[in-house]
């Protein structure tokens, strides 16, 4: 199952940890795992070079974080926006994809 871990300070989405593996289908061939991916680079690309938001992402073989490194209005509604859409991924598949949001 592959865990969503957002941040929330004062109302902000700080920062986000996405881990685990979907093991929805085999390698390659994993729509919920190809989704989140996608969704959580895309955001993290946004942040750092389309919005030029100071942030550290950091990529392992199984786990992303991005964490904003200074109160950012659009990096915290960037952050939403992903939380929105892992939502709706979330709906559809449960059994492989998990959300939580913390208060830091």
């Amino acid at each position: 199952m592959i865990s969503a871990t957002f941040h929330r300070q004062s109302g902000s989405l700080l920062s986000v940890c996405v881990s685990g593996h979907a093991e929805f289908a085999d390698p390659g061939q994993d729509i919920v795992c190809a989704s989140v991916s996608s969704a959580v680079m895309l955001t993290a690309n946004t942040i750092t070079e389309i919005f030029s938001i100071k942030a550290d992402v950091s990529a392992t073989a199984d786990a992303v974080t991005i964490r904003l490194s200074e109160m950012s209005a659009d990096g915290s509604r960037l952050l939403e926006g992903l939380l929105l859409h892992l939502k709706e991924i979330a709906c559809d598949f449960p059994d492989n994809l998990k959300l939580q949001i913390t208060e830091v």
